[in-house]
């Protein structure tokens, strides 16, 4: 292996930056990744534990309220007290996502936001709830952020049950048949298979991953009693759990419902570290991070990795970035866009209070707009399968045109001043921009054109 500073941040990272030192090596990005997360501390986003499930549950009184006033004379200020907060939780929203932004343009550890990335779009999650649409960035604090250098049961446990998966995949609509809530119900309840088939589906096996339908049933069942209260937390209700035992993947779990938690949390472990979830997380990383047809070596080692470390994130990542495969010279994957934007944005050594001092309206503008034209709506998959990982479905007709366009016009909006494109042009591609480029940053009339003709080039456009 031969390990490539500019290559480690373009690839692994978040993009060069003439601001911050590149990785010395492996050990350095590890040792950053592992280190504090100072990104989190300097751009805070709300917790489902604290402000943002604050919020939620201050929103879902507000819209009670209105409701029983409804009619009357007081509903009018109610609508205004509801119309108000709704304001406010639109403004954490933006602000969440400027913050976001800003840990991928400023991070020296852009390995760990690059692995966030990854790991929100493998636990994909959409708003199907008004009450959750502001708070779809705080999913990812609770969820996924805290466990990216942990073991992967951690996290897989902490997706699942988290609130905003469990309103996602309908698991409010999940009871046992032969649950005490469902005799007491006066209409019919029974399974939702949607949490469980993605379980196994997309978060751990994979498509053709060994499970069959009777698996899937049989999970849905063991979640039964899984619920969310108060829109904001995860709880374990009895009550509306299925007696078991259910038979998953050749082994019986569950028994008695008031031990379901500890039951599910066993599974969970199990499922985590089976060879099939590794070897499956290991082809996605590689797919990711390396190229859409990876290395069969690269992803056999990575998984090999993870199996001998018991589902340690850190000894896959590891094996990643030391396998020779990892640091082919030729730029490989397309950047979706958010990587794509925040790598121009570093390039350019944007100034934080750009971002910081933003109002809503030019957050969207700037940067939410054009993403979901670039195809990545803010938080909003097409589906719990998430982004696409084929580099040609960022490389459409309208995708195309829309990079072009925002090369072209959002540097101007985010500088006082541009750089000259014949320094910039090495700056951005590290030293190994090809010739036609060279030559299109020297000839270009002026400045915008020269760095919008660099930003919207296939070179920078690949990592």
């Amino acid at each position: 292996m031969v390990f490539d500073p500019a290559l480690a941040d373009i690839r692994f990272g978040t993009g060069v930056s003439p601001r911050f030192a590149r990785p010395t090596g492996v050990e350095d990005m590890l040792r950053r990744l592992t280190g504090p997360d100072r990104m989190a501390e300097a751009y805070p986003v709300p917790r489902f534990d604290g402000e943002a499930g604050e919020d939620i549950r201050e929103f879902h009184r507000l819209l009670q309220a209105r409701k029983k006033v409804r009619g009357t004379e007081a509903e009018t200020p109610a609508r205004r007290q509801l119309s108000k907060h709704r304001k406010k939780l639109r403004a954490a929203e933006m602000q969440s996502a400027r913050h976001i932004l800003l840990r991928g343009i400023m991070s020296e550890d852009g390995f760990r936001e690059r692995l966030v990335w990854f790991w929100t779009d493998h636990f994909a999650t959409g708003p199907r709830s008004q009450l959750h649409r502001a708070s779809m960035a705080s999913y990812v604090e609770d969820a996924i952020r805290p466990h990216v250098a942990g073991r992967f049961a951690d996290m897989l446990w902490a997706a699942e049950t988290h609130p905003i998966m469990q309103v996602y995949l309908d698991q409010q609509k999940n009871y046992g048949p032969n649950s005490a809530a469902a005799q007491k119900s006066k209409r019919k309840i029974g399974l939702n298979e949607n949490l469980g088939r993605e379980m196994l589906e997309l978060h751990t096996l994979g498509v053709g991953g060994g499970y069959t339908q009777a698996d899937v049933t049989a999970l849905a069942g063991l979640l039964t009693g899984l619920k969310v209260e108060k829109n904001t937390r995860a709880v374990f209700k009895p009550n509306a759990a299925e007696p078991g035992p259910f038979m998953i993947l050749g082994q019986y779990w569950g028994g008695a419902p008031g031990d379901r938690e500890r039951e599910l949390r066993e599974f969970v472990e199990a499922l985590s570290v089976n060879p099939v979830t590794l070897r499956h997380l290991a082809y996605k990383l590689a797919v990711y991070f390396v190229a859409d047809a990876p290395d069969e070596g690269l992803v056999e080692h990575v998984a090999a990795a993870m199996v001998g470390a018991n589902g340690d994130l850190v000894a896959g990542y590891r094996a990643m970035l030391e396998h020779p495969a990892a640091w082919s010279p030729a730029p490989s994957n397309v950047k979706p866009p958010i990587d794509f934007m925040v790598s121009a944005c570093r390039a350019l050594d944007i100034h934080p209070a750009m971002l910081e001092r933003m109002n809503d309206s030019n957050t969207k503008a700037r940067f939410l707009v054009p993403m979901s034209l670039m195809g990545q709506p803010w938080f909003d998959p097409n589906g719990p399968d998430g982004l696409p990982e084929a580099d040609y479905r960022w490389v459409s007709p309208q995708g195309l045109a829309e990079r072009i366009q925002w090369s072209m016009t959002a540097p101007q909006a985010l500088t006082t001043k541009l750089p000259d494109p014949r320094s910039f042009v090495e700056t951005a591609l590290a030293g190994r921009a090809p010739e036609p480029v060279k030559f299109a940053a020297k000839a270009a009339e002026t400045d915008w054109e020269g760095i919008g003709l660099i930003l919207s080039s296939p070179a920078f456009q690949r990592r």
